[in-house]
């Protein structure tokens, strides 16, 4: 190979400025890489700071305190007539949004790393060329592109119009009534932040239960919180057909073996995102593609053992701390090639903030039967549970699975109040790899929402003997 070949401008080049892509060029600057990052988005911050996890909660949370405030007869307060100004939590999203946008960008733009606003796409394996005519050539690349909504595949809805979470969240008035297509967390998310500001919200999914990577239980208690709230949820259904009538869209299915048409001002496409890989002319990297996506192994690499992928992009896991962590570690193995470190997503969690909110790590029963995991599987509900009985916050319950023969925690799932913020003390306990008899052993303050774990942990103590450890 010739020396013009081995001349590269930079050690580690990262396309994509998110969350991905800036944890991969902070960890290999502190490695002593010579680092540059190329973004060509209009905006700068990412999915999770644009239009993903920071806008959605900042939203949710509005919701949910409206829904409080109008329904505080049951605590003794008489609010009298509660409004909202769609406008004013409209703006204070922009606002939060801004600020977060604005701190990502002064960290890409400090000036630890080369940060350079243009697209990319790829020549050959090393050497990429940017949309402002400039190209450049690198030892190593790490793909942090991210993701896009999926693209409708029904034509006639495609011809009929609608709107995807990135127009959700840009919406200046709202509907009256609403359809959205969708069962996973962004469409349920949605369903009840619209709902819960009046609009009429008919929520149709394709599986049989909502959010189906989750605990069937857990999708049915929320289905019925959503049809108390005033939600139409129909489940297990095929679309067939969608129309434009006047100032009305409609979609028509298959449910329970009849046909249903349902009619609505606006439709939301909420059926998922792909990976932001279409421009990027992969194959002249020698990256190899499987259903639109481009698999990276433990160590982050793609097939292309010089290109590393993290981020919702890999397809894998489309969570933000996830996406970090990906992007630390392919930083730090393209710095520490003889000593790669392999990403373990035994610690796996997800939350979706609806009220009650979910939260879950490691292992479901879903999945552990179909994988013949052997487990051990208790849990306890929050309507008999003190504190959040004095809370008015009986929907849902907790959930612990353990191996039946060491009784180490191996899963556990929180449908309930704060269930985002509970789900982290099953993080903890996985992480140290505790056991259900330290989990229930483990003191814990009288009344909080936390102490609802020391049940399903104790039930599941009793049942698997416990193994005294030899040092």
């Amino acid at each position: 190979m010739s020396a013009a070949e081995n001349d590269f401008d930079y050690d580690v080049v990262v396309i994509g400025g998110g969350s991905a892509g800036y944890a991969a060029a902070r960890t290999a600057v502190a490695e002593g890489l010579k680092v540059a990052v190329v973004e060509g988005g209009r905006e700068v911050g990412g999915l999770c700071i644009l239009r993903g996890c920071m806008p959605t909660k900042a939203l949710l949370y509005a919701s949910e305190v409206l829904h409080l405030a109008q329904h505080s007869q049951a605590f003794g307060v008489r609010s009298g007539e509660i409004t909202f100004d769609f406008a004013a939590i409209m703006q204070r999203k922009n606002r939060l949004i801004k600020e977060f946008s604005d701190y990502r960008t002064q960290q890409l733009n400090a000036g630890h790393f080369k940060f350079i606003r243009a697209n990319a796409t790829f020549v050959d394996p090393h050497t990429i060329q940017l949309s402002d005519g400039h190209s450049i050539r690198s030892k190593h690349f790490v793909l942090a592109t991210g993701s896009v909504v999926a693209p409708c595949s029904i034509t006639q809805l495609c011809e009929v119009g609608y709107i995807t979470s990135d127009e959700a969240l840009s919406l200046d008035k709202l509907p009256k009534s609403l359809i959205i297509l969708g069962g996973g967390a962004v469409a349920v998310e949605f369903a009840q932040f619209f709902n819960r500001l009046g609009v009429r919200v008919t929520l149709v999914q394709r599986s049989e239960h909502l959010l189906k990577e989750e605990e069937t239980d857990a999708a049915i208690e929320l289905e019925k919180v959503f049809r108390r709230e005033g939600m139409t949820v129909f489940t297990g259904t095929h679309l067939t057909h969608a129309w434009r009538e006047g100032g009305l869209k409609g979609v028509a299915f298959e449910y329970e073996g009849q046909p249903v048409r349902v009619a609505a001002e606006e439709i939301l496409f909420a059926l998922g995102r792909i990976p932001n890989t279409a421009n990027l002319a992969l194959d002249k990297a020698g990256v190899q593609m499987s259903y639109g996506r481009f698999p990276a192994n433990s160590k982050m690499q793609t097939s292309a053992k010089h290109i590393f992928a993290a981020g919702d992009c890999t397809g894998l896991h489309e969570i933000v701390h996830i996406a970090i962590q990906q992007g630390e570690f392919a930083a730090w193995n393209i710095a520490h090639p003889t000593a790669m470190k392999t990403i373990d997503y035994r610690l796996a969690s997800s939350v979706v903030f609806t009220e009650p909110q979910l939260g879950r790590v490691g292992l479901t029963e879903k999945f552990a039967k179909a994988e013949k995991i052997p487990y051990l599987a208790a849990s306890h509900p929050f309507c008999d549970h003190g504190k959040s009985m004095t809370m008015e916050a009986l929907d849902g319950f907790v959930k612990l699975l353990a191996d039946p023969g060491t009784g180490e925690i191996i899963g556990g799932t929180c449908l309930g109040p704060s269930g985002g913020e509970l789900i982290h003390e099953i993080i903890a306990a996985m992480h140290k790899r505790m056991t259900v008899h330290e989990l229930a052993a483990m003191p814990h303050y009288h009344p909080t929402l936390a102490e609802i774990w020391t049940y399903p942990a104790e039930e599941l103590a009793g049942k698997i003997p416990r193994k005294e450890i030899i040092s």
